[in-house]
């Protein structure tokens, strides 16, 4: 019997707008829109005849878009702010005490660490 390709589980596999629009509890639509406002936060997969695929951090993205426009009752404008916000927070890593008191960030002690 030849062996079937095994598909990955579905949360790893990008999946169709359709499928994005029900776990956000958006219309397509709406996530059409929201990925020409938002561009420098989400970029689909685009499959070879065009269509979108989204990745879980493309999910995670819509539905922050849609806590800060539907219940923060932010503006466009500044949703993008609070994302930019989110993301440099994310990409910034917060400094911390060593034993001597100075800052250092976890990552320089962690490679310190390892030598």
């Amino acid at each position: 019997m030849p062996k079937r390709k095994t598909k990955a589980p579905v949360q790893e596999r990008p999946v169709p707008i359709s499928t994005a629009s029900y776990l956000v509890g958006v219309e397509p639509h709406t996530i059409r829109y929201w990925e020409r406002e938002f561009a420098e936060f989400l970029n689909p997969v685009r499959t070879q005849g065009g269509q979108r695929r989204y990745r879980r951090e493309d999910i995670e993205v819509l539905m922050e878009i849609k806590r800060l426009l539907k219940e923060e009752l932010y503006t466009i404008a500044g949703a993008k702010r609070a994302l930019r916000q989110k993301l440099h927070a994310q990409a910034t890593p917060e400094p911390s005490n060593d034993n001597n008191g100075t800052h250092t960030t976890r990552a320089v002690r962690r490679r310190t660490a390892k030598r």
